[in-house]
């Protein structure tokens, strides 16, 4: 094998002129700051009109998903991962979602 062989995912070096990368690597930035809508769902239920214009200040909805069942966390209204509930912060009565597995994608079980 030739010793002056370079794999073509090798990194390459900045452009000495500008200290960046090649412009041929690829531009990160602008993706990545596109903001995406995640919501995390705890559960779900179907009622008529009529119940729901009954509802009031602590009227408790009943939901599909029981204790202790994983959440969707949902990212621009697709299912990406599912997670258990966790306090966060005790003292500013926060919580969170600690993930325990990632959904495949549709394009995943395609190439799959």
């Amino acid at each position: 094998m030739d010793d002056n062989f370079q794999s073509p995912n090798a990194s390459r070096e900045p452009d000495a002129a500008s200290g960046a990368p090649p412009s041929s690597a690829p531009k990160y930035d602008t993706i990545l700051s596109i903001p995406v809508t995640v919501q995390v769902v705890l559960g779900a239920t179907t009622m008529p009109v009529a119940s729901l214009m009954k509802l009031g200040r602590g009227a408790v909805i009943s939901l599909d998903q029981k204790v202790g069942d994983p959440v969707n966390v949902v990212v621009n209204g697709r299912v990406v991962a599912r997670g258990e509930v966790v306090v966060v912060d005790e003292d500013n009565a926060r919580y969170g979602v600690s993930l325990t597995e990632i959904v495949a994608s549709s394009r995943d079980d395609r190439a799959a």
